[in-house]
């Protein structure tokens, strides 16, 4: 198997905000190096075809936008290695009550417990592992919701909808509808090309027409729409500077999820909600550096 490599450049003191970025943002396409001894550092993502390696390259330079100054691409062919083998030695199964995110390679072997669901991850589309603390936050909160509800597998209660702003590439809806308690599961994020990484990966998990995802930022994502669970795992600026917005879109009794947050910014962003939504109840957890928000709105 030959695979496409990408290399490209990057300063030594960024990596660590690289890192953080790509994760914030679920793109597993990249790879993060650093060589100490030639203070030399660079990202590197390997693809099945040139065209998927070029368009991976502009995600890229948009996930990093502000966050780090990217050198020259340097292309090259790598033949006769599967790499697909190197995947596999980074991307392990982990779960949350009754969810389990399993790469899609062991599809056939996973040992999955009866009565749960598993997400099918795929690295090689940009999907996401979730194993990043934000993400787990997040997920953590959608099974404890669904709990909380007394919701049962295959009963999609008319009362349950989620709402997933600034999707990425898709995993916290995908999740919320693999566990089959919501009647409405949608997504939207600004970007274009994660509504469509989207798609491809509900359709992976033979989900695509039971998502709804489409393209639309902080104002216009919502569509007038309401839901009994928010989730938002987007940057703490952001999330403080449209706190009224993501407010008004959480459904009398329900929860509104925050996560990204670094634990050193969690003061300012529960300062910041409690301004757009006062009398509701705050919650918040922490994963090694970063912490969640979950405020419940009064019934």
């Amino acid at each position: 198997m030959s695979l496409h490599e990408v290399k490209v450049p990057v300063a030594v003191a960024a990596t660590e905000a690289i890192e953080n970025a790509l994760a914030e943002a679920e793109n597993a396409e990249w790879g993060v190096y650093e060589d100490r001894p030639t203070a030399s550092a660079w990202l590197a993502g390997y693809f099945p075809a040139e065209a998927d390696g070029e368009d991976a390259l502009r995600r890229l330079r948009k996930v990093l936008r502000g966050v780090a100054t990217l050198g020259a691409a340097a292309r090259r062919v790598m033949p006769d290695a599967d790499w697909r083998e190197a995947y596999k030695a980074h991307f392990k199964p982990w779960r949350a009550d009754r969810l389990h995110w399993v790469p899609v390679w062991e599809r056939a072997t996973y040992p999955l417990p009866a009565g749960d669901v598993a997400v099918w991850l795929d690295p090689g589309m940009a999907f996401g592992t979730g194993n990043h603390e934000t993400t787990r936050l997040c997920c953590m909160r959608l099974t404890e919701f669904a709990k909380t509800r007394n919701a049962k597998p295959g009963t999609r209660p008319h009362s349950l909808r989620v709402l997933d702003a600034g999707c990425g590439s898709g995993i916290l809806a995908i999740s919320a509808a693999k566990l089959g308690v919501f009647s409405k599961v949608a997504g939207f994020d600004n970007d274009p090309d994660a509504v469509r990484i989207s798609g491809e990966n509900a359709a992976l998990n033979g989900l695509r027409d039971q998502v709804e995802f489409g393209v639309g930022d902080l104002v216009t994502g919502w569509r007038r729409r309401q839901a009994e669970l928010v989730m938002a795992n987007i940057l703490a600026d952001v999330l403080r500077r449209f706190a009224r917005e993501v407010v008004a879109a959480v459904a009398p009794g329900g929860w509104l999820v925050l996560s990204g947050i670094l634990a050193t910014e969690l003061a300012g962003v529960r300062r910041e909600f409690a301004l757009v939504a006062s009398g509701w109840a705050t919650e918040s957890r922490t994963l090694g550096e970063w912490s969640d928000l979950r405020l419940v709105r009064p019934a």
